[in-house]
């Protein structure tokens, strides 16, 4: 939608990010103290995490413009093999990994891949592989550092859950500003009335997704080895039939195998 109203990524992102702060600030249990946020154990996990939201959406951005979305997706869901490798080797007594979990673990990758590819194959210039590599550890990190979260802090996740997102969300904001302030300086940006439109509108099921994710992860009946391939392929099943429904999307043969497979992983995981 944002590339049909030509709305500013940048700009737009800001604002999703200071609206879901507002929901967080909405939710609180508690009052609100910046004091006693500044000083929570928590609060270097929120400013990594806020920084990487805005780092490694600038990187996807770029990359979609410099290798095309198919393989900036790829990589951007593929990353999914950091987290999860992290969860097994932190937090074993939690997370089991036997022979089922591999399979749909590999069924999960390859139906990623398929769903995000028209043709099955990826093909871009070699001198932008850095780019790809950043958004793929990028995101990993970012999901890793979240769960790391989520599993360390479980004590204070029922009473501070919303005021991590709330310092989250400004962290993000803040990060986002710097860089709008820094494009600036080589040319003139305002901001424009839909981006402001379009950043509220974003920011309200973005603030409901990032929390049940974290609920996801902290619940003690779910390991976190399994939510984030199911979050992934999730993603990628829904939004392909939310393409072909709604933005009249052709999907290929590969995509259908590979949404096929990805319920095929949910399924196995499901058991």
């Amino acid at each position: 939608m944002f590339e049909k109203y030509k709305v500013d990524n940048l700009q737009a992102l800001i604002v999703n990010y200071l609206t879901a702060a507002g929901c967080s600030y909405f939710f609180l249990e508690q009052n609100f103290s910046l004091n006693h946020m500044l000083n929570s154990d928590w609060i270097y996990h929120a400013m990594i995490i806020g920084t990487l939201f805005i780092i490694v959406f600038n990187f996807y951005a770029f990359g979609t413009q410099k290798v095309g979305i198919a393989v900036t997706t790829v990589a951007n869901k593929m990353s999914l093999i950091i987290p999860v490798c992290a969860a097994l080797i932190l937090y074993p007594e939690n997370n089991t990994f036997d022979e089922l979990k591999g399979i749909a673990f590999c069924l999960a990758l390859v139906g990623i891949y398929l769903s995000s590819t028209k043709s099955g194959k990826l093909s871009f210039d070699k001198k932008y592989l850095w780019l790809i590599i950043l958004v793929f550890v990028g995101q990993g990190v970012s999901d890793a550092i979240f769960n790391d979260f989520a599993q360390s802090f479980k004590q204070v996740l029922k009473k501070e859950s919303y005021l991590f997102f709330m310092a989250l969300f400004i962290i993000a904001s803040i990060s986002g500003i710097l860089i709008l302030l820094g494009k600036s300086i080589t040319g003139r940006n305002p901001l424009k009335l839909k981006s402001i439109f379009w950043g509220v509108i974003f920011g309200i099921p973005n603030f409901f997704s990032l929390l049940f994710f974290l609920r996801a992860l902290s619940d003690p009946n779910l390991n976190s080895s399994i939510v984030f391939p199911l979050v992934s392929m999730g993603v990628i099943v829904s939004s392909s039939f939310i393409g072909m429904l709604i933005f009249k999307e052709k999907l290929s043969g590969n995509n259908w195998i590979g949404i096929i497979l990805s319920i095929c992983a949910i399924y196995i995981f499901s058991l």
